[in-house]
């Protein structure tokens, strides 16, 4: 079920950084066409604005730990995978970090390139490791691609 919200927050994502908006009646009319309040479109619709709520401080984790990396000259797909597991390390304690990661590794298996799940991870495994609000992470096992 979970998965699911976080593929569907990726498109959103990708779908907003390219059309220059992070809100607006197409997204609201995603998220409106159901009405329910079943457990995945809450969680999808806290996942999507809380990236979009934060994304300056996420983005500034990214560029601080993506050695070598500029943001801007990331994937679009990579990009916006980092940004919602570096929300779901930043701010939702209630999520493991090693799920987070993981989770952001199988996005990165699914819609991104071969080298992406490695590179996801590597710079995940970085913010896990050097950002200190990350302290519901338990040791992570490395998760090979």
């Amino acid at each position: 079920m979970r998965r699911k919200a976080r593929e569907r927050v990726l498109k959103l994502l990708y779908q907003s950084e390219l059309s220059g908006e992070e809100s607006g009646p197409g997204f609201t009319a995603l998220f409106e066409q159901e009405k329910t309040q079943q457990p995945e479109t809450v969680f999808a619709r806290e996942l999507f604005s809380g990236v979009v709520d934060n994304r300056d401080k996420i983005d500034a984790l990214l560029k601080e730990h993506s050695t070598h990396w500029q943001l801007g000259r990331m994937a679009v797909i990579d990009r916006n995978i980092l940004r919602l597991a570096t929300f779901e390390l930043i701010f939702r304690p209630d999520i493991p970090a090693k799920v987070a990661i993981n989770e952001a590794v199988e996005l990165a298996k699914k819609y991104a390139s071969a080298d992406s799940p490695s590179f996801v991870n590597a710079v995940l495994d970085k913010i896990r490791l050097h950002h200190p609000s990350v302290a519901h992470s338990p040791k992570l096992i490395s998760i090979k691609c």
